[in-house]
């Protein structure tokens, strides 16, 4: 008997926490079934109308926005938007008719999962944080398997639907060795003294760059070796300021391209306390600092961070004391070579392998 090629629907999406792990999973359900059939379902104007092409997939995209809570004049256009989705998302995925539909999150998840359920598909969910957010926890009513990062998460979903596999992460970045000639010689780095990563997202995170802008001065004295991703919205000022600063251990630039080299180099590292940050830190067992970002649903960055910080996995800074604290801690940690010891072992007792061919074998299993 011939076997039979499936066909999914991967929906989600609005930040890179979401795409990345949307398309590690469709690379390993392509992986194990070369022949299968793969639809993104998006949000339209998301970053995901781009990225997603860019990794080699088909998406279409819904209208759907976010309810902003504090602004009641715009809950009609997201209730009109929220059900016209419902509509598109059930055609879509009639005329797709596919065997599985997978959400990781963001607008598009709700409709799209909703009208596969109504339809009698098996849905699966992968969710990110440590902290469900409200469209997940409504979906995993009726998903098959919710596949998770974080232990505890019953509190949130039906324990026996539970499946601890971790968050999908670009495993290459683990290719590089720890101090690679080539990486070190990449930023035009000194293999003799220590370097400190600090990275606030491909757009940047305005905190972190005017903690950093006031620690400038205390860096150089520090003698400490800095690459700096301010992200592309503050990185003319960022750099007008380094400049100023006339550090030549200081390395600024808007956006790292090869991160794999990057964290190579690193020895310690800044990062806010996204999903995918955190996971891929996790995988290279990289002594950090979380500085949780205020601005995100149920805050739930300072949840995730929690998760290491009370493991000593990971040091947490809350925004509001970055300015004050953050390069201090750093620089006393960087120097602190017991602490950063301890900081890699622990944090390495966290990490999750082959998340997305763990969560792309669970989904096989199931419908089959």
């Amino acid at each position: 008997m011939e076997k039979k090629t499936h066909k999914f629907i991967i929906s989600g999406g609005g930040t890179g926490g979401h795409i990345f792990p949307a398309v590690s999973i469709a690379n390993a359900l392509k992986a194990k079934e070369p022949d299968a059939e793969i639809l993104f379902v998006g949000a339209e104007g998301r970053m995901e109308m781009e990225k997603v092409p860019q990794a080699g997939y088909k998406i279409v995209g819904l209208p759907v926005v976010g309810l902003n809570r504090k602004n009641p004049l715009q809950w009609i256009t997201f209730a009109w938007k929220f059900f016209s989705s419902k509509r598109t998302a059930k055609k879509i995925v009639k005329d797709f008719a596919p065997d599985a539909v997978i959400g990781v999150g963001g607008y598009a998840s709700a409709p799209t999962l909703d009208a596969a359920s109504s339809l009698g598909i098996p849905t699966f969910l992968q969710e990110q944080n440590s902290f469900a957010g409200k469209a997940n926890k409504m979906l995993a009513k009726k998903a098959r398997k919710i596949c998770v990062a974080y232990e505890g998460m019953e509190r949130f979903f039906p324990k026996d639907r539970i499946i601890l596999t971790g968050n999908p992460v670009r495993q290459n970045l683990a290719d590089v060795p720890y101090r690679d000639a080539k990486a070190l010689e990449a930023f035009g780095l000194d293999p003799a003294k220590k370097t400190l990563l600090i990275i606030g997202g491909s757009l940047g995170a305005r905190t972190v760059n005017e903690s950093v802008i006031g620690g400038l001065e205390k860096l150089k004295n520090a003698g400490i070796q800095v690459i700096w991703q301010t992200g592309k919205y503050y990185f003319e000022s960022a750099k007008a300021e380094a400049d100023k600063a006339n550090n030549p251990l200081m390395n600024c630039t808007a956006f790292v391209k090869n991160m794999d080299q990057a964290y190579a180099v690193a020895d310690l590292v800044i990062s806010r306390a996204g999903a995918s940050s955190i996971s891929e830190l996790c995988l290279l067992h990289k002594p950090c600092i979380l500085v949780p970002s205020p601005n995100v649903a149920e805050d739930h960055q300072t949840k995730n961070a929690l998760a290491l910080s009370t493991k000593n996995a990971a040091i947490l800074v809350k925004d509001a004391d970055a300015n004050s604290q953050l390069i201090d801690c750093a620089i006393s940690t960087i120097n602190d070579d017991n602490k950063l010891s301890n900081l890699a072992e622990n944090i390495a007792k966290l990490e999750e392998k082959d998340s997305a061919a763990r969560i792309a074998d669970i989904i096989l299993k199931e419908i089959d």
